[in-house]
């Protein structure tokens, strides 16, 4: 695991695409590394280090499981909640760029060179899209990338796309200035359409930000953009792996050629002030799923999930 600060974490407590309110603790934070996955655990425990003053316990996220945990239970002193689990994915670079073609079948490998043909025609016959590395490049990518998130419903709804705060520029240009990053951006001519920015950690490529143009949805830019940056990243030779971070979506799983049943975990002071908050966020998911299942059932989802990302 790496790192162990103490930091406030704060528990969503949503419905659908609300954020009714959040609770938050101060927990020792760690996360395991996929160069640092071995054998999977049956019975997560707590961290060895000491709990700091003022702490109510630790947060350990993308821990490898052997099965599905429980969401709640007792771990030594700790009330043990499950806040998350998922199928983690991860590119291995370990091999060739035509080698990883081969984990495609030969419809899907058609369907995303379709999808970057497509994309090219419009684009008026070629493909425009840049890398980003150097302090001055990455200075010039943010603009543009922040172009892009503007109109995106990860800005709108979740305020998740890409920062342009001081401490985050900061932080960008330290890692660009040890050659620690690399960032894409496609464009239509000299619009920006898409971007992806990517932290590296120890050979490892962290998919932090990616971002499209909503009047783009239907010629995938995403995807094309993902497609032409992973090309690239297999041809510099000098990364070990893509860690598409937590949670699951299409995008990861097609571009994936590992998946590790991960869980974020909290092991939090068995107070009963904690159970309540563990057990009350818990039931307000299961809620939320209910909701959003019905309104599936019904065909509405899509078009309230739509509203709420472009209307908002």
């Amino acid at each position: 695991m790496n790192g162990s600060a103490c930091r406030d974490y704060a528990l969503k407590y949503q419905l659908s695409d609300w954020t009714l309110f959040s609770a938050t603790f101060p927990l020792q934070m760690a996360s395991v590394k996929v160069a640092e996955r071995l054998v999977p655990v049956r019975e997560p425990v707590p961290p060895a280090d000491p709990l700091a003053p003022g702490s109510q316990g630790y947060l350990v996220r993308a821990l490898p499981v052997a099965e599905a945990l429980s969401p709640i239970g007792v771990a030594g002193d700790y009330l043990r909640y499950v806040q998350l689990q998922y199928r983690h994915c991860v590119i291995d670079f370990r091999s060739s760029f035509e080698d990883y073609q081969k984990k495609f079948s030969s419809k899907t490998r058609s369907t995303i060179n379709r999808k970057v043909r497509k994309y090219a025609e419009h684009a008026g016959g070629a493909l425009s899209w840049k890398t980003y590395r150097t302090v001055d490049e990455l200075r010039e990518f943010l603009p543009l990338a922040r172009e892009v998130a503007r109109k995106t419903y990860q800005e709108k709804l979740l305020d998740a796309g890409i920062p342009e705060s001081e401490w985050f520029v900061r932080e960008m240009e330290s890692l660009a200035s040890q050659d620690q990053v690399r960032a894409y951006i496609l464009f239509d001519r000299e619009r920006p359409v898409s971007y992806l920015y990517c932290p590296i950690d120890d050979g490892t490529l962290i998919y932090a930000y990616l971002g499209y143009d909503p009047d783009y949805m239907k010629l995938s830019v995403g995807t094309v953009l993902q497609w032409l940056a992973v090309e690239q990243m297999f041809g510099e030779g000098r990364f070990r792996y893509f860690d598409f971070t937590e949670g699951e979506s299409d995008h990861k799983r097609l571009f994936a050629t590992h998946e590790t049943l991960c869980a974020n975990v909290l092991f939090l002071k068995n107070t009963f002030k904690n159970r309540i908050l563990a057990h009350s966020h818990w039931w307000t998911g299961r809620f939320s799923g209910w909701l959003g299942d019905t309104l599936e059932r019904f065909g509405v989802k899509a078009k309230v999930k739509k509203i709420l990302r472009f209307n908002r």
